[in-house]
């Protein structure tokens, strides 16, 4: 008795160890993170410094998880090399910040997801026993898959909200190039009158490319590959297309902004029409639901007392 006794006490004497010392590691480690200075530059200017630097104070998980973040980013690198420009191309449309390598990206995904585990892990084996810690890992490759998705989502989103505004933005263009203002000018009064919206952002982002010394079809070329958008993708090879035929680009703008004005058009019919049929089934459903609860009771009546109604 005695030594089960003993026994008991030193295991729970090495359970409180190991959860002490697990405790404060990780206070160490968020200390440690939240205080680190950024990096230093090398001797040569190197331009992944600044961008880690960057991100450890635009993202507190990197900041706070930056050694493991790097290394499930290599581990990505060899894992999904052929999605990894698809999944920059999203980090580009969905708006977030530029210093992000997808990569990394990816490895903030699965370190939300690993960090959500041990919840899952606990909710499963409570309800479940031992056998809860498959259902555990599949709730855990789930939510990374999840926030793999949301990355689209946002994606989406955005085009979606940059295609609404894009044809009063061409308006405004057209209206400036139309007054005789330049095509910069133009361009920075209607960055100007539209800050903060995406549509802007984008465009904004085609300034700072040309004021960079870029020629300007490529700086519009880039808008096309950061969104990779059917619609997006027309007005920017038209005013690649006019810029090398030397047509007037407020003709090309009015005219892409008409274009779009009847697209969004077809769009809303098109949603309109199929409105009536999704929404047949559940008008089917409400129905049987509303003669079941008004002859329900007269049927049940004539089973179970043989009353003729």
């Amino acid at each position: 008795m005695f030594l089960l006794l003993a026994e008991i006490d030193a295991f729970a004497a090495a359970a409180t160890v190991v959860v002490g010392s697990f405790v404060a590691m990780s206070v160490w480690w968020v200390v440690a993170a939240l205080t680190t200075n950024d990096l230093e530059q090398d001797d040569e200017w190197r331009y992944d410094v600044s961008r880690i630097n960057a991100l450890r104070r635009l993202d507190p998980i990197y900041r706070m998880f930056q050694p493991l973040l790097q290394v499930f980013a290599k581990l990505n690198r060899a894992a999904f090399s052929g999605s990894l420009d698809e999944v920059y191309r999203e980090i580009q449309a969905a708006g977030l910040p530029r210093f992000w390598l997808p990569e990394e990206y990816l490895a903030r995904c699965e370190l939300l997801a690993l960090l959500m585990a041990p919840a899952y892990f606990f909710a499963c084996i409570t309800f479940m026993g031992i056998a809860g810690c498959v259902t555990a890992v599949m709730l855990t490759v789930i939510t990374a898959w999840l926030l793999r998705r949301r990355l689209s989502k946002q994606a989406q989103q955005r085009l979606v909200v940059i295609k609404r505004r894009l044809p009063f933005f061409l308006d405004l263009l057209t209206l400036l190039m139309e007054a005789g203002a330049s095509f910069l000018d133009s361009l920075k009064q209607a960055v100007n009158e539209f800050e903060g919206h995406p549509v802007s952002i984008e465009f904004g982002r085609v300034l700072t490319d040309m004021n960079m010394g870029k020629a300007r079809t490529e700086a519009f070329d880039n808008v096309r590959k950061r969104l990779n958008d059917e619609e997006i993708g027309a007005i920017i090879g038209s005013i690649i297309q006019s810029e090398e035929l030397g047509t007037p680009l407020s003709h090309i703008f009015r005219t892409q902004a008409d274009l779009l004005r009847v697209k969004r058009s077809q769009r809303a019919e098109t949603l309109a029409g199929e409105a009536s049929v999704n929404m047949l089934l559940p008008g089917v459903l409400v129905m049987a639901a509303a003669v079941l609860i008004i002859l329900g009771p007269f049927a049940l009546n004539y089973l179970m007392f043989g009353v003729d109604f």
